[in-house]
């Protein structure tokens, strides 16, 4: 068998493992207010999740054609199959360690930042594609500040409209309303994160000359649609915990402002092509509620332990995709 076609097919398998591990690392980015408010029973919960994930991942595609071509020109990266297999490594390892702490870490950063080291390890810093991947750096960074005002504003919005109910009342419609609200977060988390593996699946097409359009294969949509599906189908506690728990106690209202906000901004960032960090919008939104239903409610401990993790992401995983492509290279270099 062509060695380039094995190649492809490690390549391949590894997005497909990252996809699944982005899948029960972030199942807590749309299921925690649910859980947390007792509106949805977890496996429920984790059930709803992985379905809407898997149609939010097959609906869409533009983020995906970002990452394709906006970090590194993929038909100018030399040893290109080996840049991409470190930055799966990279990212995988990463995401391993942070969902094994509780750290609800960004696995967009995580795959950014090693697609970036890697790159830059073999190629040179000449490599990146410096408008798209500063482009991709002020989405990731804006975000989070944006969902946080957003979600202040929206339970604002909320305590207004329900200032006249019935507190009994309001929490049961509400517990209701909050299967839809976590539904449709759910089906945002699929149109942005499940993107990511289909753009570096398509990049390893290209790099070996197996796909030359800038479209995303439908076999490439499905089965990283489906990878992400049962990544989420199997859960995620330990992070479920820190959002759900250890950020501000979630409440009927909190949680459908949380949601509102996480999935509007998130929508809004796939409509634009932009990828964002699911794990930082939806605790920035649940900050930015909390804030705004009582800011000494808010565990601010635990939103300077995402800051820290928010901000050595990026630096660490590029700095796991060098050494992960300098192994690799050498590895194969020896066996050649």
């Amino acid at each position: 068998m062509d060695g380039t076609i094995l190649i492809v097919a490690f390549t391949v398998m590894l997005a497909l493992v990252f996809d699944f591990i982005n899948g029960f690392h972030d199942t807590a980015n749309a299921i925690a207010t649910a859980v947390s408010t007792r509106a949805l029973r977890l496996r429920v919960a984790i059930l709803l999740a992985a379905v809407m994930n898997f149609l939010g991942a097959i609906t869409f595609t533009g983020v995906a054609k970002t990452i394709t071509k906006d970090i590194v020109d993929p038909f100018h990266i030399a040893n290109g199959s080996v840049v991409i297999m470190a930055a799966l490594i990279s990212a995988i390892i990463w995401n391993l360690l942070t969902w094994y702490y509780g750290i609800p870490s960004s696995s967009s950063h995580t795959l950014i930042g090693s697609i970036a080291g890697a790159a830059i390890a073999s190629n040179g810093f000449g490599v990146l594609n410096y408008k798209g991947f500063l482009k991709i750096i002020e989405a990731l960074l804006v975000s989070p500040v944006l969902a946080f005002v957003v979600g202040y504003f929206m339970l604002q919005f909320l305590k207004i409209l329900f200032r006249r109910a019935k507190l009994h009342e309001t929490n049961r419609n509400l517990r209701k309303f909050q299967i839809i609200t976590v539904a449709l977060q759910a089906f945002t988390h699929g149109t942005n994160d499940a993107q990511k593996s289909m753009g570096i699946i398509t990049m390893a097409l290209m790099t070996t000359g197996y796909h030359t359009g800038n479209s995303i294969p439908l076999w490439v949509q499905i089965s990283c649609a489906l990878a992400m599906a049962l990544g989420t189908s199997t859960g995620g506690w330990r992070i479920i915990k820190t959002v759900g728990t250890q950020i501000v106690k979630i409440r009927p209202l909190t949680g459908v402002a949380a949601d509102l906000t996480s999935a509007l901004i998130i929508f809004g960032a796939t409509h634009l092509g932009l990828p964002v960090s699911t794990t930082h919008v939806i605790a920035s939104g649940i900050m930015g509620v909390g804030t705004a239903y009582r800011p000494r409610a808010v565990k601010w401990n635990t939103g300077r332990k995402m800051l820290v993790a928010w901000v050595i992401t990026l630096p660490i995983s590029a700095g796991i995709g060098v050494a992960v492509y300098s192994m690799l290279s050498t590895l194969i270099s020896l066996v050649s």
